[in-house]
C-alpha cells in the first residue's frame, strides 16, 4: 500500500538524540575526549565569568560548537547557528535539546574576548594530550617543526605609506582603483590600515608577496599529532624563532631529543641554539651556495634519515587546518585573534585523528 504524502508534521514528538546518532560515529569518540578536556579545564572557565548575573551560554558548548566549525568546514558562525537548527548531530555534538533554540551568532563575538583572556585555545589542546590515552601515543624524544603562512584578513589597497604620503587612488566608488606599479613597498616604510599586525611577505623567490601572519606547529614523530601551536609576525626569523620556543620546555630532561626540520632552519645560530639545549637538530641541509651548519656528526646517523621522512608529517596537518579548517586566509585581525584560531583548529586536527588512534569504547 503507498503511503500518503502528509505535508505536516505531527503536534507532539520525542526525539532521542542518543539513538539518532549511530554506534560507530566517529564524533562518538571525538566528542568522549572533548568532554573530558572541557572537564579539566573547569576552574579555568570560572575564573572568566562572573560569579553574579544572569547565566550565559557555557563555553563549553561553545567550543564544542566551534569544533563543529572546523570538522565540516563551515565559514562562518552565522551558517554554524544555521546548522545548528536543524542537524541534530550538530545539537547532540553541541549538547543542546531538540526544543531549545540555537543561539545567536553574535554570541561567538561577545564571548571570543574572554576565551582569549584566559588563552583558553592552548589549554584545550594540552588538557587534550594530557588524557593517559592520548599521552601514551606521544613520543617524548623525536619531534618535527615547521611554520606556514597564514593569509590576513587585509587587502593590498590597505597596505599603506605610514607617513600618510600615499597618492589618492583614482576613481570614485567604494572599491578605488590603486596602481602599484613601480613602487616599492616594505614592512619598515608602509603597513596595513586593516590590520596593523599583518606583516608584507613571500615563502620564496618568484612567489607573490602577501600580506600574511607565521602560524607554527611542532609535530612528535610516533603518530604525528601537533603537541603544540603559536602564531607570530611573518619575517624571515619567525620560524627559528617560534621552534626554540615550543622546543625549549621538552628540553628539559637528562636524554637527549631530536628535531627535524626543512631547509630554511638550517642557520648557524639555530643549530647552535639547540645543541646547547641537548637537542640533536636533524635539520635538513641547505647547501644552495653557502656551507651547510649541518654536518657529518649529524647525518651519518641513521636517526638522521628516519626524522628527514617523517618531518614531511607536518604539513598534513597545516594542510587541514588551512583547507579544512578555514585558517588559510583568516577571517579575524590581530595577532592574538588570529593565533587564538590557529592554536585552536591544531587542538581540532589531532581530535580528528584521534579515534583511529585510540579505542574508547563508546
Amino acid at each position: 500500500m503507498r503511503g500518503g504524502d502528509n505535508r505536516t508534521g505531527e503536534l507532539f514528538s520525542y526525539v532521542d538524540l542518543e539513538a539518532r546518532v549511530r554506534r560507530d560515529h566517529p564524533l562518538r569518540a571525538i566528542r568522549r575526549i572533548v568532554n573530558e578536556a572541557l572537564a579539566a579545564l573547569e576552574r579555568d572557565f570560572a575564573a572568566l565569568y562572573s560569579p553574579i548575573g544572569r547565566p550565559s551560554i557555557p563555553p563549553e558548548k561553545l567550543l564544542r560548537a566551534m569544533l563543529l566549525q572546523a570538522f565540516y568546514s563551515i565559514r562562518s558562525e552565522r551558517l554554524l547557528m544555521e546548522r545548528l537548527e536543524y542537524d541534530l548531530l550538530f545539537r547532540w555534538f553541541v549538547g543542546i535539546g531538540v526544543d531549545d533554540a540555537a543561539w545567536d551568532h553574535s554570541v561567538f563575538s561577545k564571548n571570543r574576548d574572554r576565551l582569549l583572556e584566559g588563552d583558553i585555545a592552548a589549554k584545550f589542546l594540552n588538557a587534550v594530550l594530557a588524557q593517559p590515552k592520548v599521552k601514551n601515543l606521544l613520543s617524548t624524544d623525536h619531534f618535527s617543526v615547521d611554520g606556514t603562512l597564514i593569509e590576513a584578513w587585509a587587502s593590498m589597497k590597505s597596505f599603506k605609506r605610514k607617513d600618510g604620503l600615499d597618492e589618492p587612488p583614482s576613481g570614485g566608488g567604494r572599491n578605488e582603483e590603486a596602481d602599484f606599479h613601480g613602487q616599492k613597498r616594505s614592512n619598515e616604510t608602509h603597513a596595513s590600515t586593516t590590520d596593523r599586525d599583518a606583516r608584507l611577505f613571500r615563502k620564496g623567490k618568484g612567489k607573490e608577496a602577501k600580506l600574511s601572519f607565521m602560524g607554527h606547529g611542532l609535530m612528535e614523530n610516533r603518530h604525528g599529532l601537533l603537541v603544540d601551536a603559536c602564531l607570530t609576525l611573518a619575517d624571515g626569523h619567525a620560524e627559528r624563532v617560534a621552534a626554540l620556543h615550543m622546543i625549549e620546555p621538552r628540553a628539559e630532561r637528562p636524554q637527549a631529543i631530536t628535531l627535524g626540520a626543512d631547509k630554511a632552519y638550517d642557520a648557524e645560530d639555530f643549530i647552535n641554539e639547540l645543541r646547547s639545549m641537548k637537542v640533536t637538530p636533524h635539520v635538513a641541509q641547505n647547501t644552495n651556495g653557502r656551507r651547510s651548519a649541518i654536518d657529518r656528526r649529524t647525518t651519518r646517523h641513521v636517526g638522521y634519515v628516519v626524522s628527514q621522512r617523517i618531518r614531511k608529517r607536518i604539513e598534513e596537518a597545516f594542510g587541514w587546518i588551512k583547507v579544512i579548517a578555514g585558517q588559510e586566509k583568516t577571517k579575524f585581525r590581530g595577532r592574538d585573534r588570529v593565533g587564538w584560531a590557529f592554536t585552536f583548529a591544531a587542538a581540532a586536527y589531532n581530535l580528528v585523528r584521534l579515534p583511529k588512534l585510540v579505542a574508547v569504547p563508546t
